[in-house]
């Protein structure tokens, strides 16, 4: 019984997080709904001057749980630049906790409510959050022949035109990679020696149309391409085989001792232009991704596992970055519940923003 009452008070740790995080996000609407209007009939550069602050705030607070909670250890490897810049960010994609990873990246540029999402078109119904991602710049895209070129290179120029600040996240390869559904793997590798490219092993087949779409519409404005590859220490059995990456549950439990990112910055004028050759391209970056997970994972000298080659630095996000946010936040959310009022308001804006958000983005993606 007392093993067990240990066991649940273990699992519980993601619980405190959790209602925080959730539990601000009518307050953090409400305070972004306040300035949506007051802004609207100002230029769009001043609103989303606003909204990448308020961005900044909320994220920060995400990241004091996934950083500071958790005491995950964040080592990066290659050329983070210390300065902020105009970015498409393309990565590999194993679990929910790749969001969060470039937010740790970019929150490290000081570029954190610059960060939006090119996300499944699925996720543009989640309670508040799908509609908020949408206006702040993230872009909806559907899977193969229901991808909207058209929409996104739409949706792209907007934001250039109101000098939106870009570090545009992409997971190339459609879906997560997960051990435990070997059909996925087994499917992807099967396309890639039908299509003539390297087959591989860590990673899935790179889909190119978002990163073709992105890089060509917005050429002229990026100054670079960031390509990060991430690995989560302990995602390996006793046999040596590869697990599934932490859900964002297990990663707040702190079942994740330390996270390897190797960044590679890439000049815009070392991509080709052409969507055929921009494959090519795309796909031996992930070969270059697989030949890295499969030193980190598979290497046969056991001190070279968990581990990049080349030089590392344990970086580390500091209180002052993050508690402020999450001080901030909830004391604002608190304050709304303590009042009859403000515990009213606070229900209907779980209710009517969820309603409203759906009807939005159902309209305009």
């Amino acid at each position: 019984m007392l093993l067990s009452l240990v066991l649940h008070t273990y699992s519980m740790r993601y619980v405190l997080p959790a209602a925080v995080m959730m539990g601000t996000a009518p307050t953090y609407v409400l305070a972004w709904g306040a300035w949506r209007l007051l802004s609207a009939v100002l230029p769009a550069r001043f609103y989303r001057e606003v909204d990448d602050r308020l961005y900044t705030i909320y994220q920060s607070m995400v990241l004091f749980f996934f950083e500071n909670y958790t005491g995950v250890q964040v080592i990066i490897y290659g050329d983070l630049p210390k300065n902020k810049e105009n970015v498409i960010y393309l990565s590999n994609h194993q679990c929910t906790v790749d969001w969060i990873i470039a937010d740790m990246l970019a929150m490290r540029q000081n570029a954190l409510g610059h960060v939006r999402y090119v996300l499944k078109d699925g996720l543009k119904w989640l309670p508040l959050y799908g509609w908020y991602f949408s206006q702040h710049g993230g872009v909806y895209v559907k899977r193969s022949a229901k991808f909207n070129e058209k929409e996104m290179r739409e949706k792209l120029r907007a934001q250039m035109k109101a000098e939106t600040p870009m570090y545009l996240v992409i997971f190339p390869e459609g879906t997560r990679y997960n051990p435990e559904i070997p059909k996925v793997i087994a499917d992807s590798q099967s396309f890639a020696e039908k299509e003539g490219l390297a087959i591989l092993k860590h990673v899935l087949t790179p889909r190119v149309k978002a990163t073709h779409v992105a890089i060509d519409t917005m050429k002229d404005y990026l100054d670079a391409v960031y390509d990060v590859t991430v690995a989560y220490e302990g995602t390996v059995d006793h046999k040596g085989q590869r697990k599934l990456a932490p859900s964002m549950t297990e990663f707040l439990c702190k079942e994740c001792p330390r996270v390897h990112i190797f960044i590679d910055r890439i000049e815009l004028k070392d991509i080709p232009e052409e969507q055929m050759y921009m494959r090519r391209w795309l796909h031996e970056r992930f070969e270059i991704k697989d030949k890295l997970l499969i030193e980190f994972y598979d290497a046969k000298d056991s001190k070279r596992r968990n581990k990049f080659p080349g030089k590392s630095v344990h970086s580390k996000l500091s209180l002052k970055k993050t508690l402020p946010s999450l001080l901030f936040l909830g004391g604002l959310t608190a304050s709304m519940l303590l009042t009859e009022s403000g515990r009213k308001l606070y229900v209907k804006t779980w209710i009517y923003g969820t309603l409203i958000g759906c009807l939005w983005v159902s309209i305009k993606p």
